[in-house]
């Protein structure tokens, strides 16, 4: 907004940012309805990827920021062979206390794809939310040792990784069960080989080690690692997620910080719909500036009609 306000200020237009504040703010409010829709949506499939990411936050009072943070859901089963449409939920909150996913999965019955966070944990109690770990994470332990000190084992690790992302490219877009099938007879193998092969080399090494933590952390995390492989349904990794998070990483290159909790919530609730947007093929810009003109007076009762891919056949599509 302080861009805007100067950008407008040099054709000579006074805008304040408080005015620019307002407009968002306002914008926000007739857009919450599609938001809710957006967010139910996403939340009634039987799988889920998550992940969140800290955002600058304006602390009233203090002129300093204080660190909150937006979580995002996001519905993706296209690699399964499902034709429903992806989308992606924002959701902003003040701190990253583990009651935040609790309060936005408290009605979500299914497969959580996430990464280690200690705050998902309490979500697994039960069998409401059973939990798939992500490979991309074991993968990214390994490449960067590989990197940093060309250790043979953690080589050796990401080849035999790269071994089950090989079957995943050939088998992506297809049929949960036969995913499942070629999971079985080809990945299932390798990941046994694997298991005993880190056992081993874990013991060879000092538990001080780097490669002894990274293999450490694969192997505590075994059993939702390899839960892939009993469901087609599932993904090998978590990247649908971290894919969501780059339009904030993006975002934090652009601005200093969210003006308030207000503000981050104004955000989570863009970017969920932009997200969308653009998950669909759209342009996002062309997209908003389309439900903005039609939200104020559209039938709440019929508010998911304006959601992304119903209005995919009527917009430009991204490049």
């Amino acid at each position: 907004m302080y861009r805007q306000s100067e950008i407008y200020a040099r054709s000579g237009v006074e805008l304040e940012r408080s005015t620019l504040a307002d407009w968002v703010g306002g914008a926000s409010r007739l857009l919450a309805p599609l938001v809710e829709a957006l967010r139910r949506y996403v939340l009634s499939t039987g799988k889920v990827h998550a992940d969140d990411t800290p955002v600058p936050v304006l602390a009233p009072g203090q002129g300093q920021t204080k660190t909150g943070r937006l979580w995002t859901y996001v519905r993706d089963n296209r690699p399964a062979g499902d034709n429903a449409a992806p989308a992606v939920w924002f959701a902003y909150s003040p701190d990253r206390k583990g009651e935040h996913p609790g309060r936005h999965l408290a009605h979500f019955h299914g497969v959580l794809q996430a990464d280690a966070y200690a705050g998902f944990h309490h979500l697994y109690q039960g069998n409401r939310i059973r939990e798939a770990c992500c490979w991309a994470h074991v993968r990214r332990k390994f490449y960067d040792l590989q990197q940093a000190q060309a250790s043979p084992l953690a080589t050796e690790a990401v080849q035999r990784i790269g071994q089950l992302y090989d079957i995943e490219n050939e088998i992506r877009g297809r049929l949960p069960d036969e995913r499942k099938q070629v999971r079985q007879a080809r990945a299932r193998p390798i990941l046994e080989a694997m298991h005993t092969w880190l056992e081993a080399s874990s013991g060879q090494l000092s538990r001080k080690s780097d490669v002894a933590g990274a293999i450490q952390y694969a192997l505590g995390r075994w059993t939702t690692l390899t839960r892939y492989c009993e469901d087609g349904q599932i993904e090998i990794d978590n990247n649908a997620a971290e894919r969501a998070l780059r339009v904030v990483a993006l975002g934090r290159k652009n601005f200093l910080f969210a003006g308030s909790d207000a503000g981050g919530e104004r955000a989570a609730a863009l970017y969920s719909l932009l997200g969308s947007a653009k998950l669909n093929g759209l342009d996002p810009e062309a997209y908003l500036r389309e439900v903005l003109t039609r939200v104020a007076d559209y039938p709440v009762n019929r508010i998911q009609e304006l959601l992304p891919w119903h209005l995919a056949s009527s917009q430009p599509s991204t490049p």
